[in-house]
């Protein structure tokens, strides 16, 4: 009896070590495709050298995504998630939602240093843009994720701007996403036209004015 229940133990922990071996090879793929995406553009990133990056073969590629772009929605709900729950508990430090909202104010402002990141979500778009057959599935899950991981954290901590309709938060989302990768490209194209310092200015300007959600919602804008 005693036997039996070693024997269901080692088992258990053999069962935990290929887990955890399995959770690793995943992150590492993940990690290895940030790097590369951003180095070589998304399209012509290879599977083969995010899987060789890691010491693995396109084997335990496979294991783990479908594809090139299963693997990018991962990686996006992965950076995105944990940049939400950074924003979150430090949100979470203010008890007014005035507080609250300076403090996405300046998560949002402080997206412009996250360069790697702007130019990864702009390679992933411009692959959607120039496989018209793939956009709108492509658009579809990547709002889905988005809407799912955002609207958990602001939806509880500013409840106010929840409360001015899903079309206007949506258009001033897209439109402070807009000038945000416009920003950032900008930039890292030409420091000289826009320095970090302007483009942040500019970022925080944009941010005030679109997130004016009390005096949208009462003139009836957006």
């Amino acid at each position: 009896m005693r036997v039996g229940i070693g024997v269901r133990g080692a088992k258990t922990g053999e069962q935990t070590k290929h887990q955890q071996r399995t959770e690793a090879t995943r992150s590492a793929l993940l990690d290895a495709a940030k790097r590369i995406f951003a180095r070589d553009g998304f399209e012509a990133a290879r599977i083969e050298d995010i899987a060789g990056a890691t010491g693995h073969t396109r084997g335990a590629f496979y294991a783990h995504f479908n594809s090139k772009v299963d693997l990018f929605f991962a990686l996006f709900e992965q950076e995105t998630g944990e940049r939400l729950r950074g924003l979150r508990s430090i949100m979470e430090q203010y008890p007014s939602s005035d507080g609250r909202l300076r403090a996405l104010r300046k998560f949002y402002v402080g997206r412009a240093s996250d360069r790697q990141w702007a130019m990864l979500a702009l390679e992933f778009k411009l692959f959607a843009w120039r496989h018209p057959k793939l956009r709108a599935r492509l658009a579809r899950t990547h709002r889905r994720i988005r809407e799912a991981l955002k609207l958990e954290t602001i939806s509880q901590l500013i409840p106010e701007l929840m409360k001015v309709g899903r079309q206007s938060r949506e258009v001033r989302r897209v439109a402070l996403e807009a000038v945000l990768n416009g920003l950032v490209l900008e930039h890292a194209y030409d420091p000289e036209a826009i320095s970090q310092t302007q483009a942040i200015a500019v970022l925080g300007r944009m941010f005030d004015v679109l997130m004016a959600a009390k005096q949208h919602a009462a003139n009836g804008s957006f």
